[in-house]
């Protein structure tokens, strides 16, 4: 029973150092990799393991590149992957450069991956060119016809020009600028109507493609569409501001001719109020003239006498006043 109990422990110990073993030791990869003629130690896998780096994403890039006749080796792969980089598609990505005999090197590749780009898209697209479709662009010529126009952009990547290079956006914000600027140039949109071509040679003549990670090859117009005439409604809205200009301005006159008025009226009843006050102290005045003994009674008939005759003066003069507007009898 005691030999029993000790041969199952053995047994049990023996499984759990094989299981770790095989854990850190990883023998199908090594196989595969001697049976691929690729010298991989069995002490680097194990380094692999406890630097944390699976040894698969290692070893099967490795196996293709070297398969591929690439002069790769496992700390330039080991050394990209701990740095976040993605080994397969650089891997990938190499050799199809090779096929395409497209001179790129390992190191080139993995700062193109690392910067954040599909280093093997970038490669597709040095062989198989990408046509970028631009939106529609608003372009208004000199005689104020607005032209919507839509261009495809031809472009093939520039493997050297991929770090530090613009992207997509920078391509299309140019290419769209070359299209107002050459529209806006044109005395009529006729003009661009009849030979569009024009934008394309005028746009690619600026090098629209420095400085980005493309290439232009071809700028072509896809469509063309007359939008609104933008001259006469920049005309209209200009002689609608001047008419609500003018409308302020008669607006403010006015108001400060009533202003004005008013005041007037208000100066007017002032001096009216005065006459009035004035008025009441002549009779007060009179009687202390009387008083005084410095005005008689004749004096007094004589003042009374002119001022009737004013009067009636005033009263003769309004009467014909009235008979002269009067219309004639027949």
């Amino acid at each position: 029973m005691d030999m029993l109990i000790g041969s199952g422990l053995f047994l049990l110990i023996g499984i759990i150092v094989a299981a770790v073993f095989l854990h850190f030791v990883p023998i199908g990869l090594w196989i595969s990799a001697l049976a691929a003629d690729v010298h991989v130690g069995i002490f680097t896998l194990i380094g692999m393991r406890m630097r944390r780096v699976p040894p698969a994403k290692i070893v099967m890039p490795l196996i293709k590149a070297n398969k591929a006749g690439l002069d790769v080796n496992v700390n330039q792969l080991e050394a990209h992957y701990l740095a976040g980089g993605n080994v397969d598609k650089v891997v990938d990505a190499l050799i199809a450069s090779q096929r395409a005999q497209i001179v790129l090197p390992f190191e080139r590749s993995a700062a193109i991956d690392l910067a954040g780009r599909d280093v093997l898209e970038a490669v597709q697209m040095s062989v198989n060119p990408k046509v970028i479709e631009t939106p529609v662009v608003s372009a208004v010529a000199k005689n104020g016809i607005e032209l919507k126009i839509k261009a495809r952009v031809t472009v093939r990547a520039n493997i050297d020009r991929l770090v530090g290079g613009a992207g997509e956006p920078t391509i299309i914000a140019r290419v769209g600028e070359g299209i107002v600027t050459t529209v806006g140039s044109s005395e009529k949109h006729t003009d661009v109507l009849e030979s569009p071509d024009d934008i394309s040679k005028t746009v690619l003549g600026k090098g629209l493609d420095a400085g980005t990670a493309f290439e232009i090859l071809s700028i072509d117009i896809a469509d063309v569409d007359v939008g609104r005439n933008i001259g006469a409604q920049l005309q209209t809205d200009q002689a609608e501001a001047d008419k609500r200009i003018a409308q302020a301005k008669a607006e403010e006159r006015r108001a400060m001719a009533v202003a004005q008025e008013q005041e007037m009226k208000a100066y007017t009843q002032e001096m009216e109020a005065k006459v009035v006050e004035a008025q009441a102290e002549v009779p007060r005045a009179m009687a202390e003239a009387f008083r005084a003994g410095n005005l008689g009674v004749m004096d007094y008939y004589n003042m009374m006498n002119i001022q009737s005759d004013t009067e009636m003066r005033k009263s003769v003069s309004e009467a014909g006043k009235v008979r002269k507007n009067l219309p004639a009898q027949k």
